[in-house]
């Protein structure tokens, strides 16, 4: 168990590792593996990094500071925490190209929080897709609003659709360049029907003896007078 100083980092060994910053002045557990560790609220793991090799060094992950940069964003820039998101590859070029464009449509602090904004969408929509998303918005029209980005990497991801097992495909597992419509796929597959037509004749008989049913009646109802009230 450690605590977690104001930084929202904790002291493993002689380095130090990011953690959520709404866990600050909390005690959390730290488990410890070959090449990487894990770090647990109660039983809840909030933190996994990759184990530091030299000592003294420093590892953090750009989301665990989100919430604090949003409400200070001029602290964004200049963050560790930015660097190395930057050196991993997880705050690519087209991260700092939205940043940019953000900053030009809406000044230097709403800028820089609306791209905040979109990085949270990493806790939900993975990170290929959310850039792909991003670089769809900034092409389309410059929205880059957490909304925008979110359809474009909805979007991004419905494209990555799998082929439908069973349908003709390259050497390399790709679709062959025939398009099957799936509709028309699940109809090429359907098990023969082996049933016996349907047949209306006995609907038939049963019209004609209602019909005939129906003479007699009205034949009855022919021969018999009308009531005569007495006097």
């Amino acid at each position: 168990m450690g605590p977690v100083d104001r930084y929202s980092q904790i002291a493993v060994r002689t380095n130090r590792y990011s953690v959520p910053v709404r866990l600050i002045g909390k005690r959390v557990r730290v488990v410890l593996h070959a090449s990487h560790l894990v770090v647990y609220d109660q039983n809840v793991e909030v933190a996994r990094h990759e184990r530091l090799i030299a000592k003294g060094g420093c590892r953090l992950e750009l989301d665990h500071y989100l919430e604090a940069l949003i409400r200070k964003p001029g602290a964004f820039p200049g963050a560790t925490a930015l660097e190395q998101a930057r050196s991993a590859g997880k705050f690519t070029p087209v991260h700092d190209a939205c940043w940019a464009q953000a900053r030009k449509i809406h000044g230097e602090r709403d800028g820089t929080r609306a791209l905040i904004g979109v990085l949270l969408l990493g806790r939900h929509i993975p990170h290929e897709h959310l850039v792909a998303g991003l670089a769809t918005a900034l092409r389309a029209a410059g929205a880059l609003t957490a909304d925008a980005v979110a359809l474009e990497a909805r979007k991004a991801a419905l494209a990555e659709d799998d082929p439908v097992p069973g349908l003709p495909t390259t050497g390399t597992g790709q679709p062959s360049g025939t398009v099957t419509f799936l509709h028309e796929w699940r109809l090429a597959h359907l098990p023969p029907d082996t049933r016996p037509l349907l047949s209306v004749t006995p609907y038939d008989q049963l019209l004609r003896r209602r019909r005939a049913s129906g003479g007699a009646h009205r034949e009855e109802e022919a021969q018999c007078p009308c009531p005569v009230s007495e006097a």
